[in-house]
């Protein structure tokens, strides 16, 4: 049917079906709300929280303590969950299949712990001890108990990070603790510089905040400045509110600095860009609405401006903090002898032990062990990482274990760059930011190992929790307890 432009109410009905059609089109992208927030489900979010907080204050989480004080968090995390079912009648569980590579990399494990390499003899013994797959199963056993438990984690937040308000009080959990661990770290590196709570001084680390590799400081770094730097981009936020966004990642973006590691730098020049791109192919989809192209291209040189000072702002905090020797170790260092720091050897070492091991690698945590039959050097230090995640999820897994990790990381693009086009400012800005923590700390990947440090290997599947939130919930029905019981409880 034809409608005629002098028809008033033809066009009053057109207009307000448009309007209509919008507001669907919103409430089809707003997250879902559960209807039933049981007191166990928001122990839960505290708890993931509070592990957010604990495990960077921890050193990182990378001593045994530490690792045993996590892992009881994972416990009462799975309690916490039982309680919830217990409460509601119903298991909850998510259906991304972003959980399905870290369960291949579990039962990858379990295999590489298999007596399937024959046996041994030992003249003292008076039997011969099996021989595992994995070259440490030590090693190997324990690296299964940290994934098992950074599993319960994830799985935990893809299920109870379920509305707007949750994803927004993790959100900014991440950003004020980031902010304040900042602060702290340059303090700490004004006032004591070799020492972490100026108690500690490590023996062959160079210590930056109450982590012991200033490198993984800086991965923390990358990924919690994202977040305002997210937000920002994708214009979720009040204009009151906009400076303490700004203040907030350029304290951020300044610590990251003072570290002098330029794996994080190169990854927050990466990070950076990736922002502009993102927010660009956002503001395509919602230009198709609008049909304003002023405004589009007036928003896109605001976010180049941004850009642009946002670097420049980060590179003279640093210089007027940290001196010129912030910056010396990125510019004086190109000429030396070795740029790499012994990198490019490891990196030689590593391709030698996945050339013998290529299947499935030589166990999980085993990658120090197999190092020492590779090695060509003096054998003076004992090299436990291969300073590059990718280089080393080879040697320890394998190309079964590079194939799930390719799929987790491809899973999480996919639907990440799907959730930055939402047309929810909030869950855009998020998601945005979310993803480029992600990014960056991928490309640091590159050059050191951040992804082995517990805090990291955390807030990184946090940071995924929150830009595929969108998934949905699946309910597993339970016999734990009738649910007219249990309605009560908990809430």
């Amino acid at each position: 049917m034809t409608i005629s432009p002098s028809d008033d109410s033809d066009e009053t009905v057109v207009a307000d079906a448009k309007v209509i059609e919008r507001g669907a089109r919103r409430r089809r992208t707003t997250l879902p709300v559960e209807s039933k927030q049981t007191l166990a489900s928001r122990l839960i979010i505290f708890l993931l929280c509070l592990i957010i907080v604990l495990s960077a204050l921890a050193y990182g989480t990378v001593h045994t303590w530490a690792f045993a004080l996590f892992h009881m968090g994972a416990m009462l995390c799975a309690l916490l969950w039982l309680l919830d079912a217990w409460t509601t009648g119903k298991l909850r569980w998510s259906n991304s299949s972003l959980q399905l590579p870290l369960l291949g990399a579990i039962i990858l494990g379990c295999i590489q712990l298999l007596p399937l390499s024959g046996d041994y003899s030992i003249p003292a013994l008076s039997f011969a001890p099996l021989k595992t797959l994995s070259l440490d199963p030590y090693a190997t056993r324990f690296a299964l108990v940290w994934l098992v438990a950074l599993c319960f984690y994830f799985s935990a937040a893809l299920v109870f990070i379920n509305d707007a308000r949750r994803m927004r009080v993790v959100a900014r959990t991440i950003i004020i603790f980031g902010f304040f661990l900042a602060i702290f770290g340059m303090v700490q590196k004004f006032i004591s510089p070799t020492k972490i709570y100026w108690i500690r001084e490590p023996s062959q680390a160079v210590p930056f905040g109450p982590f012991i590799n200033s490198h993984h400081f800086a991965a923390y770094m990358e990924m919690a400045l994202a977040l305002p730097l997210g937000l920002l981009f994708s214009g979720a936020v009040e204009r009151e509110r906009r400076p303490l966004y700004v203040f907030a990642a350029l304290v951020m973006g300044v610590a990251l600095i003072m570290t002098g590691s330029r794996g994080a730098m190169v990854s927050l020049a990466a990070e950076i860009i990736f922002l502009l791109l993102i927010s660009a192919r956002a503001s395509d989809v919602k230009r198709e609405d609008e049909t304003d192209r002023k405004s589009f291209l007036r928003v896109a040189a605001t976010r180049l401006g941004l850009a642009f000072l946002l670097v420049s702002a980060l590179f003279l905090g640093a210089l007027f903090f940290g001196g010129e020797g912030s910056l010396n170790r990125l510019l004086g260092t190109v000429s030396a002898e070795d740029p790499t720091m012994g990198r490019t050897h490891f990196w030689r070492t590593t391709v030698e032990i996945v050339r013998a091991y290529p299947l499935i690698g030589v166990g999980l945590g085993a990658y120090g062990v197999a190092y020492t039959r590779y090695d060509t050097w003096n054998g003076s230090y004992r090299v436990e990482q291969a300073h590059n995640d990718y280089l080393q999820v080879l040697a320890c897994t394998g190309l079964a274990g590079a194939a799930l990790g390719l799929w987790f990381v491809i899973t999480l693009f996919r639907r990440g760059i799907k959730q930055c086009r939402t047309r929810d400012p909030l869950r855009r800005g998020i998601a945005t930011g979310a993803l480029a923590g992600c990014f960056a700390v991928l490309v640091h990947s590159f050059f050191d190992f951040p992804l082995q440090t517990t805090a990291n290997s955390l807030l990184f599947l946090i940071l995924a929790t929150l830009v595929t939130i969108e998934s949905k919930t699946s309910y597993l029905t339970t016999t734990i307890r009738p649910r007219n019981l249990g309605t009560n409880l908990g809430q």
